[in-house]
């Protein structure tokens, strides 16, 4: 690993010495292979390598955190609840909390040859405009898998109170944005405000991933579009099922959307090809006969809640807690956020027909 931040998040000799006890696939005399992800922008992913053996580690940022976020031992839980369901995803390994291993919590999971499409598309679908529908319906089906699975019966019993969970995401994120503040933003409390007017009443209860959207995916390089692996669990909780579904849209770009470019994956889905908003909402709701409705508020909710996360990120940038060289852009990019987020209360972006 190159810096002092990334040699901070994981002591590769200590991680070394417990994997050799705890996981038989490791081999003890031989080092590991660490390599940091940049690509998200909350829990830390590293890819680690022992001999021909690959994991993918997650643990949380460096740094004082927010109170209940970045829990690891949550993406864990859920993730073995799923490993033997139709719902996409990598299987556990290994779950740590003693944080004298390497500083904090982690866990290890198997690494998926998969790719998550952020700013560019792969090549077979770059060539092949008219496979690049099969992407958003890939993501709407693996989604609708997800919420068919009976959380009881997984073992996720206690994992989130089934009841009141919009009420709960308000409650809780008015709170995070609350212990986030640096400055004023006034379109934010204005949002805040009008989600707390216009609170539907939840549909029942489901496992929901909590941050669903493109990139959180691993897709096969190839046409067919297939979802290989649903990664980032963090925020993951049972709640209403449109709250992914609404997440899934708000990043969803169409190409006559109005400009937005705090990051260049909100572009990608704007490019000719792909399905709009109003196919995917469609499939949706064939594939579960659930009754789509308010996702004006799912949409607000969604990007409101990604606000108050990157306004979180931004205070620890400012603390001099993080190098992640994106969170400078959110000097600028969470106000815009705000603005995004309120013009969807009052109805001047279109999500459906």
């Amino acid at each position: 690993m190159s810096n002092d931040m990334e040699r901070r998040l994981v002591d590769s000799v200590a991680l070394q010495a417990y994997l050799a006890q705890h996981l038989p696939l490791v081999d003890a005399d031989t080092a590991l292979q660490i390599e940091r992800i940049r690509g998200g922008h909350s829990n830390e992913t590293f890819f680690v390598s022992s001999g021909s053996q690959q994991f993918v580690l997650r643990r949380p940022p460096y740094g004082p955190l927010l109170p209940t976020a970045h829990d690891v031992g949550r993406e864990y839980r859920v993730l073995q609840s799923l490993a033997d369901t139709p719902v996409p995803v990598p299987r556990p390994l290994l779950y740590c909390e003693d944080i004298k291993v390497i500083g904090a919590p982690f866990y290890l999971m198997e690494r998926i040859p998969g790719i998550a499409i952020r700013d560019t598309l792969p090549p077979a679908f770059e060539q092949d405009i008219q496979s690049r529908a099969g992407i958003g319906e890939a993501l709407i089906d693996a989604l609708v898998e997800l919420h068919k699975v009976d959380w009881q019966q997984v073992g996720l019993a206690g994992f989130g109170k089934p009841q009141g969970y919009l009420a709960r995401q308000l409650r809780r994120w008015t709170g995070q944005l609350d212990a986030s503040r640096s400055r004023a933003i006034p379109d934010l409390d204005a949002v805040t405000v009008w989600l707390q007017e216009h609170l539907p009443e939840s549909h029942e209860a489901t496992i929901v991933h909590g941050d669903y959207r493109l990139d959180n995916a691993l897709m096969a390089p190839e046409p067919p579009a297939r979802v290989l692996a649903i990664v980032d669990w963090e925020m993951s909780t049972l709640g209403d099922p449109l709250a992914d579904l609404g997440y899934l849209l708000s990043f969803w770009r169409e190409a006559n959307d109005p400009p937005f470019s705090l990051d260049a994956s909100w572009q990608i889905t704007g490019l000719p090809g792909f399905s709009n908003r109003a196919d995917l909402v469609q499939r949706y709701r064939e594939r579960t006969d659930r009754k789509v409705e308010h996702l004006d508020f799912y949409i607000a909710l969604a990007i409101w809640k990604l606000a108050i996360l990157l306004e979180g990120s931004y205070k620890r940038y400012l603390a001099g807690t993080t190098d992640d060289p994106f969170f400078p852009v959110l000097e600028q990019g969470v106000p815009a956020l705000a603005k995004r987020a309120l013009s969807v209360c009052h109805g001047e972006m279109k999500f459906l027909p």
